[in-house]
Order: structure tokens, then C-alpha cells, then sequence
């Protein structure tokens, strides 16, 4: 042997062994689809292609309100490419559809009740085509004057068949005539967010031989929207095949049903695939957006500052149609008070239709717009009083065992005190003046246009909560397979993947549960059992719960031979990095081995415990479980100009347990950041029920220059006993705690009472310095 030689195999020899690939619970597992995403090879539905394919457009309604005289489609139809035109006469099955209520028609025939509303659909040969055959359909309008007060429309003639009040809840909790020695009031308006769902909503039909029809989407909920399908074509369920497509990120209903529904009934009435790729105008005339909401409040306190009484008006501005309306107000006066004890509480809750674009699921729905609300409030009392807002907190937070308004005991972990705590004792970021002034970011970006000597630092805080899983006796559930062959596992699952890591978690269950190192998701579509819709931390309870049980069911097969052969149950043997082990020592071999020409699989279910409907009063056990945050903004604020600047955001936040840190960290963080916009720039403006500048232009989403520090000191693993594997929902209550912290932070800078989101620059000026 040579000298080079024995130098390399002895290097060889001598070099540490490879750091092991992280797997199971507990460990920062890379998603599966990061490289794909990252090198641009991720199946979205945007790239989709068939042979033959036709491309859709949809002509949509320029008038927010107004009655339809008569639709001509006949030049549309005569144009060179075009296959087909389709109307609401053209629908076989129920006209109408909807996430909550189905109230809202597929195409309008008599009226149209909001700007951007669906008259008629197209397919043609080239999309521009289609686009210039969906311009050319004529329509004649009798334009009517738009409602877009919601305070007008109890009063306004009914904007729909079902009328314009969609559902109204009258709170009562305690005594109604309770009172403190202090008495603190305020009113405050939550602006219209839009979801802003990452890359183009897309979509792709494509008739089947049986007469039924396959849609590839990025839906969140494939299911429901499958049987939403299956009713307005009038087909059976089991004719209608929705296949998931990658889904590029969701804080809302991925894809709304406008654009799919029209795919579908141009695929039948053609025999072809057809497409459809909105552009961003169209996605912000067709999905739904975060109720715009008006809250009018009176907090009733001691002269210590304990909470006596919350009074309360919400009204929701539902749009033209329900949607998920009456969930989301159910939430709002649920939480009205926030996360502390409220011995005596009057609520009164309405969503409304009127002729704005519709309002539906966007993270945190409700829960964000009360918490800006009874934070501000809870700042108006600690400055009445003198007392440090923090501490004024501190002294009225809930505890596990607590009772909301609603009159249900808290019985999941409830920590906001250590949570406060935690954000209140982090150490501040230094002031400006410690840097050289060249150094400074002012207010307004890097060349910020204002005088170091007009910008004022504020500190406010934020107490958030929301409720996780459906409410008020939704039933959730979710069905999963988990299969093992020639020692590779593969889960199959309903649940769809929008960016919240349920693929990556039920990989790591797998690996957890079974030993095995090689873990597949298989792919969603509608011929798996139904999963229930991608929201409110649902996929990682109920169907990660399912993959657990459906896995433990398979670890039960894999170990029952070893048990018998020894002689022992298989509540003795444990797995651990892919060996198995009894407690004695007397066996030990490995899963690879024990896997050998076997195929083994299990189906499982998952059903939390049920909830109930509210009651006239307000009152019952509406939540499966909750979860909360505390958010500490600190902020500099050009009073001459009114321009913000968001430093640092201190986050502490009741986690359950810890499946994935760095997928926990990243929700958070992109929460946290979701909740800047809101409290600062998104602001869908809608003057006469018209949307003005529908695209990321005109509507501003924060950018990276914008995101602030954002610093997680503290997260709190206090397993709720009732959730699988302890773990609680994570995105959408930084979401809706950290816009109040920074509106709380403004206020301090200012003085000014700052009663709107998102703030606006004359709000943050303060005259006569």
C-alpha cells in the first residue's frame, strides 16, 4: 500500500461519523417540499396542462349594486376561439353556494350586490380570447344605489332574499346592574384586510368519461368544495373528483368557489379541460376578505383597577353574502372581554349584509378586531387610573378554571400571566441615541424624510387569545391510513398542506411512533376520507391525532408476534431509534428486520370532544380549546409626520408542546408579521362598495425593510391533556394580538387615543410640541 494511500484510509478512519438526520416529534425537521419550492418545481396550479386544452375568463360585475335588464352573450359567442359561454342559465344544479350559508348565486341573473360579482364565464382557445370574449358579453344594468354602511342596513331595504340581518348574539353574563367606580368608553374601527394568498389562485377542469368532471385546485377544504360542486352541477358526489394541487400558502380560504364553480360547468358543457388563472385584480374582486368592524365599548372598574364590567356593541360587516358570518361574530362576542376575568358582561353582536364585497374566513376572524378593541380600552383604564398599563393588566388576566362570559370554564392551560410577564421583563432595545446618528432608521424607511428630534419611542402591550378547532358543535373529524411496506411508511390523509406543516408533522409522528426513518404523504384528493378544512390549527389536533392513532394501530401489529413469542404484552416492548427493546433486555432486534416482507396498515379516526350552539343568552361550552399570547411592541413615531416605525416586538406564547421548533418559530414570526400589516398599511379600500386599486400596489403588504425584530422570549409548554400529543394552534393568535400591541405602543409614544387599524398617519401627529 502506498503512503497516500494509508494517509487517506487513515483520514477516512479518523473522520467523525455523520450527524444524524433529525426525525420525530420534537425535532426540526426540513418540510419534504422546501427544495422543490426553493428551485421552482413545486406543482402549482398556475403550471397545470392538459391536451386540448381551453382557457376560461370570467366577466364580473362593475356596479356594486344594481338590476340586470338583460345579458346578451351572442357577440361573445360568434367570436373566432370561443367554445363556450355560460350564464345562470346555464347552471343544472342549485344555483347558489357558500362557505357557511349557501346564499351566494354562481352567476347573478336578477341583481348584483357587490362589485366584482359574477355574471358570465367563457371558454376559448387562447386566454386572451377569452378575456376579449368575456368583455364582449353584454350586459344591461339598472345601477342602484349601494348600501355600504352596516349601520344603514338595518334600516335599508333587503339586499337579499334572506334579508340583510344574518345573525344577531345578546350576551348576558352577571349582574346588568353592576358598576365601577371608574368607567372608561371608546368606539373603534377595524379596516377591510385582504388574505393576499401568495402566488395566482388557478384552477383546472377536466371532464371524465362517466359524465362527471375533476378539479385541479388549491383548495384548503377539498370535501366541501367537492360536494359545494357536486350540487351546482347536479351531479352525485361521487361524479366530482377534486385532486389538491400544490397549495403555495393560505391565511384564509385558499380558492374561493367563484373561480372554481365556472371551470367546472365550461369543462361539461365543452368535453374539455379548461383553465383558469386569475390575475391579481381578480382575486381581490372575487375571494373574501377580513370583516371591516365597528365596536363601541364601556369598561367598568374599581379603584384598584380590577375589571367589574364590559359592555359592549359589534358589528360585523358581512358584505353581500353570509359566508362564514355567524362564526366569526361568535368568536367576537365570545372574547369580547379578552383574556381576563369579567365578572359581569353585556354583549351585543351583529353581522350584517350590504353591497361591499363579501367578508369570510381570514386567520383569526373576530378574535383580532375585538382584541385591538378591549386592549385600547384596557389602555384608556391604566391612564385614568395611573397605573402602569402592564401592571394594570397583570392584576385582572384569566387563570385555567376561569369562566369566559360565555359561561365555560377554562379547563386547557391558560398562562397569560407568566405569559405578560415574560414580554414585560425582556430587556428593551437601546434608544436611538446610544447609535451614531447616521446610523438611525427612522420612521419612513432607511432615508426617512423626518427629524431625528420629532420621533418619540412607545412601549404598549397586547393580550390575544383565540379558540382553536371549530365552535359551537361543528364536528370535527379526521380519518387517516398509515401503511408500512418493505420497511417504508406512507400516510394518507385529507388534510391539505397550506403552509402550516401538517406533512412535516405527520412524517415526524410516523417516525416517532413506528421507528421508521422514510416517511411519505401521499398526495390529496377527494377519494380519501374527508379531513375537514385547513384552519384554525385543525390539521395538526384532529388529523395529526389521526396519523398518531392510525400509527400506534400499526406499532401494535408490527409488535404482537415479538410479544407472543416472548411471552409478554406489547405494552413491554418500546421503540427507539428503529430498535425494538423489551424492558428486561431479553429482546432487542431492529424495526428494518422486523419489517421484512411484511405489509401492515391501519385506518383511524379522530373526534374531539363536542361542543354546543350559544344560546339566546350567549351562554354555553362553544370552544374545544383555546390558546394565547402576549406581544410587547415597541415602536418610534414621527409625530410631525405621523409616520410609524415598528422596532421589536417581544412575543411569550402558550404552545402546549413543542412539535417542531423551527416550524413553530417561522408560524410565529410570519404572524407576528401578518399582524404589522394589519396594524399598519392593509387597508382594502372600498369608497361606494367600489374596490379602488385592486392589486399589491395599491394595497400595501409589509415588506422585509418593514418587519421589525422580532423576538420569541418565551414559549410555554403546558400540555393540554385533551389535544393530541399536547400541542395548540400557533399562527393565528399572533395574528391577532400583535396589531392592539402596536397600537397600544402608538399610543404611548403619542397620547392619542389611536381608535382605528389600520393607523393611520394623521392618528400618530400630535401639534403644538
Amino acid at each position: 500500500m502506498s503512503n497516500e494511500a494509508a494517509t487517506a484510509t487513515t483520514t477516512a478512519e479518523a473522520a467523525p461519523a455523520p450527524e444524524p438526520i433529525p426525525h420525530g416529534l420534537g425535532a426540526s425537521l426540513q418540510p419534504a417540499d422546501a427544495r422543490a419550492k426553493t428551485e421552482g418545481t413545486f406543482p402549482y396550479a398556475a403550471d397545470l396542462w392538459a391536451e386540448g386544452l381551453l382557457w376560461a375568463a370570467v366577466l364580473r360585475s362593475p356596479h356594486p349594486r344594481a338590476r340586470i335588464v338583460s345579458i346578451d352573450t351572442s357577440h361573445a359567442r360568434e367570436m373566432p376561439g370561443v367554445r363556450a359561454v355560460v350564464t345562470h342559465e346555464d347552471v343544472p344544479g342549485s344555483p347558489v353556494h357558500g362557505r357557511g350559508k349557501a346564499d351566494r348565486p354562481v352567476f347573478a341573473s336578477e341583481v348584483v350586490r357587490h362589485h366584482g360579482e359574477p355574471i358570465a364565464a367563457v371558454a376559448a382557445d387562447h386566454p386572451d380570447t377569452a378575456r376579449m370574449a368575456a368583455a364582449a358579453v353584454i350586459v344591461e344594468y339598472e345601477v342602484l344605489d349601494p348600501v355600504t354602511d352596516p349601520e344603514l342596513a338595518f334600516e335599508a331595504d333587503a339586499l337579499h332574499p334572506d334579508g340583510n340581518l344574518i345573525r344577531h348574539i345578546p350576551l348576558h353574563h352577571g349582574d346588568q346592574s353592576a358598576t365601577g367606580e371608574i368607567v372608561v368608553e371608546g368606539q373603534y374601527r377595524i379596516g377591510r384586510a385582504d388574505p393576499a394568498p401568495i402566488g395566482a389562485e388557478a384552477g383546472l377542469a377536466v371532464p371524465r368519461p362517466d359524465g362527471g368532471v375533476e378539479l385541479y385546485l388549491a383548495s384548503t377544504d377539498p370535501h366541501a368544495d367537492r360536494d359545494t360542486a357536486a350540487a351546482v352541477y347536479g351531479l352525485a358526489p361521487d361524479r366530482v373528483k377534486i385532486v389538491v394541487t400544490g397549495v403555495p400558502g393560505a391565511t384564509a380560504d385558499r380558492e374561493d368557489q367563484g373561480f372554481q364553480l365556472p371551470l367546472g360547468l365550461l369543462a361539461l358543457k365543452t368535453g374539455c379541460p379548461v383553465k383558469l388563472t386569475a390575475t391579481r385584480e381578480e382575486s381581490f374582486l372575487g375571494h373574501v376578505h377580513r370583516h371591516p368592524t365597528l365596536l363601541r365599548y364601556r369598561h367598568h372598574a374599581d379603584a384598584e383597577g380590577r375589571l367589574v364590567k364590559v359592555e359592549a356593541q359589534i358589528l360585523l360587516d358581512a358584505g353581500a353574502y353570509a359566508d362564514t358570518s355567524a362564526e366569526a361574530l361568535a368568536a367576537a362576542v365570545s372574547f369580547a372581554c379578552g383574556p381576563y376575568v369579567v365578572p359581569n358582561a353585556f354583549i351585543e353582536g351583529w353581522a350584517v349584509r350590504t353591497n361591499n364585497p363579501p367578508s369570510g374566513h381570514v386567520r383569526g376572524e373576530g378574535a383580532m378586531q375585538v382584541c385591538a378593541a378591549y386592549e385600547a380600552q384596557m389602555d384608556k383604564l391604566a391612564k385614568r387610573l395611573g397605573i402602569d398599563p402592564a401592571e394594570l393588566r397583570m392584576r385582572n388576566v384569566m387563570a385555567t378554571g376561569d369562566v369566559l362570559p360565555t359561561g365555560q370554564t377554562v379547563t386547557c392551560p391558560a398562562p397569560v400571566a407568566e405569559l405578560l410577564q415574560a414580554v414585560q421583563e425582556y430587556p428593551l432595545p437601546p434608544l436611538p441615541k446610544d447609535t451614531p446618528e447616521e446610523e438611525w432608521l427612522l420612521p419612513g424607511g432607511p432615508e426617512g424624510a423626518g427629524e431625528p428630534g420629532a420621533v418619540r419611542r412607545g412601549v404598549g402591550y397586547g393580550l390575544g387569545m383565540v379558540h382553536m378547532l371549530g365552535a359551537e358543535g361543528a364536528d370535527e373529524v379526521s380519518t387517516a391510513t398509515v401503511k408500512v411496506q418493505d420497511g417504508v411508511a406512507t400516510v394518507l390523509c385529507a388534510a391539505v398542506e397550506t403552509g402550516q406543516g401538517f406533512t412535516t408533522l405527520a412524517r415526524q409522528i410516523v417516525q416517532e411512533t413506528l421507528g421508521v426513518d422514510e416517511v411519505h404523504v401521499a398526495p390529496v384528493d377527494t377519494d380519501q376520507p374527508p379531513a375537514g378544512a385547513g384552519c384554525r390549527g385543525r390539521h395538526t389536533w384532529v388529523s395529526g391525532g389521526a396519523v398518531e392513532r392510525a400509527a400506534r394501530m400499526v406499532r401494535t401489529q408490527l409488535l404482537q408476534p415479538l410479544a407472543h413469542k416472548f411471552g409478554m404484552s406489547t405494552e413491554l416492548l418500546q421503540i427507539t431509534d428503529g430498535k425494538i427493546t423489551s424492558y428486561d433486555g431479553v429482546l432487542s432486534t431492529t424495526v428494518a428486520e422486523e419489517l421484512v416482507g411484511k405489509e401492515l396498515w391501519a385506518t383511524a379516526q379522530c373526534r374531539p370532544h363536542p361542543t354546543e350552539p350559544l344560546d339566546g343568552a350567549g351562554q354555553g361550552d362553544a370552544f374545544v380549546g383555546m390558546a394565547f399570547c402576549a406581544v410587547r411592541a415597541v415602536v418610534d413615531v414621527d409625530i410631525e409626520l405621523g409616520s410609524v416605525r415598528v422596532v421589536e416586538l417581544a412575543v411569550a406564547q402558550d404552545v402546549g408542546r413543542i412539535l417542531n421548533p423551527a416550524q413553530l418559530a417561522a408560524r410565529i414570526e410570519a404572524g407576528v408579521t401578518q399582524g404589522v400589516g394589519i396594524a399598519l398599511t392593509e387597508n382594502l379600500r372600498t369608497p361606494r362598495g367600489l374596490i379602488r386599486h385592486p392589486d399589491l400596489t395599491g394595497y400595501s403588504l409589509p415588506t422585509a425593510l418593514d418587519a421589525p425584530d422580532i423576538r420569541i422570549v418565551r414559549l410555554v409548554e403546558e400540555r393540554d391533556v385533551v389535544a393530541p400529543f399536547g400541542a395548540k394552534a400557533a399562527s393565528a393568535v399572533p395574528v391577532v394580538t400583535s396589531p392592539a400591541a402596536i397600537a397600544s405602543a402608538v399610543r404611548a409614544a403619542t397620547g392619542r387615543p389611536v381608535n382605528r387599524l389600520p393607523i393611520r398617519p394623521q392618528a400618530a401627529v400630535v401639534t403644538g410640541q
